[in-house]
């Protein structure tokens, strides 16, 4: 019988993914606790005592154990927090109206202020219409749109500017993927960060679950005896992100810390990021990224002009309108110098 790591007494229960440790059912709630309250302290997450943050909370494992946990830490370290819960109704028939009782539940449970924003209120409009009218494919992309902005105006009622989200390792690590697949460099200098901040927006987001896995989530929903909702959103199948997740989980098989490894890999590329033109791929006179979100959203191009495809460069740039590549005329007018560029994701 093995021993628990930490107190050499109990039978360990749980092998944790990250480290390989082998510990007991009360020093692993005890641990993970700690691990979050070191990511709020350390992110300065909260700065301020009296402060009135937002939780979104979908009833699902995530934001669950997000607000017991916040709860808590409050009341053990004093962070002198208010939370409220906000909850977004997307209008996802036979899914959303059953989470939302949860999440009623919840808000007795923790004994927390609850507001539920929906769709139709807003936009006049439920998921489950615009399923109707563009299909199962890519509506993800609108109701991602849908619910960032339904949750500024959910936190603005409320007179708040700080939201918190469940966001796990497991979730970041799968944008990182994503957006390397779909080489969106903008995107990837963002979803790894713990903190997030818009121009146009005066919503402040962290995730203090950053750094915590799915799996120990749930085995912390379990042992808590957390009251959940774990059904899928039925339109999420369709998504792109389960291509991301198929993968992440292959390569956890063969190493169960390629979680954490992926994130830290993001944070680095972060950190150290090039552009185009210390790269020497861009003319530093060109307002690059004014050029790309145009050609990104399918709102413009450079030129109509028609081009020898046999006398193209290398360097294309996507539409998201259709799957075409469109290049621009200037970049085949430009030389383009040769340059030699090897990309590696590191596995600390």
């Amino acid at each position: 019988m093995h021993r628990c790591a930490i107190c050499q007494n109990n039978r360990a229960q749980v092998i944790r993914p990250k480290n390989g440790q082998k510990i007991c059912k009360n020093c692993f709630l005890e641990v993970f606790e700690l691990e979050v309250h070191t990511t709020i302290v350390e992110n300065n997450i909260f700065p301020s005592r009296g402060e009135r943050v937002a939780i979104g909370a979908s009833g699902g494992k995530d934001s669950t154990v997000l607000a017991a946990t916040l709860k808590a830490l409050n009341e053990r370290y004093d962070y002198g927090v208010e939370f409220v819960l906000l909850s977004i109704d997307e209008g996802i028939h036979g899914y959303r109206d059953d989470s939302l009782e949860t999440v009623k539940r919840n808000a007795i449970q923790y004994e927390m202020e609850l507001c539920i924003v929906g769709y139709d209120a807003l936009y006049g409009w439920t998921m489950d219409k615009v399923v109707e009218k563009v299909g199962r494919k890519g509506n993800c992309t609108y109701c991602g749109v849908f619910r960032r902005q339904a949750l500024d105006r959910g936190a603005k009622r409320l007179n708040i500017s700080h939201i918190l989200t469940g966001h796990n390792a497991d979730d970041i690590a799968e944008t990182v993927l994503m957006n390397l697949l779909r080489g969106d460099l903008p995107r990837l200098g963002r979803c790894a960060e713990i903190m997030t901040a818009s121009l146009t927006s005066p919503m402040r987001r962290s995730k203090p679950l950053k750094y915590a896995y799915e799996k120990e989530i749930v085995l912390y929903a379990h042992y808590r005896e957390l009251d959940y909702f774990s059904t899928e959103c039925v339109y999420s199948p369709e998504a792109f992100r389960g291509n991301a997740r198929s993968l992440l989980k292959e390569l956890e098989k063969i190493r169960p810390s390629s979680v954490l490894d992926i994130v830290r890999s993001g944070e680095q590329l972060v950190h150290n990021a090039v552009s185009p033109v210390k790269l020497g791929c861009e003319d530093p006179k060109r307002n690059w990224r004014e050029e790309r979100m145009g050609l990104v959203n399918g709102s413009q191009t450079l030129s109509d002009e028609p081009v020898n495809p046999k006398l193209l460069p290398k360097i294309v740039h996507k539409t998201r309108n259709d799957a075409t590549y469109q290049i621009t005329v200037r970049s085949v007018q430009q030389p383009i110098p040769s340059v030699k560029l090897k990309f590696f994701i590191f596995f600390a």
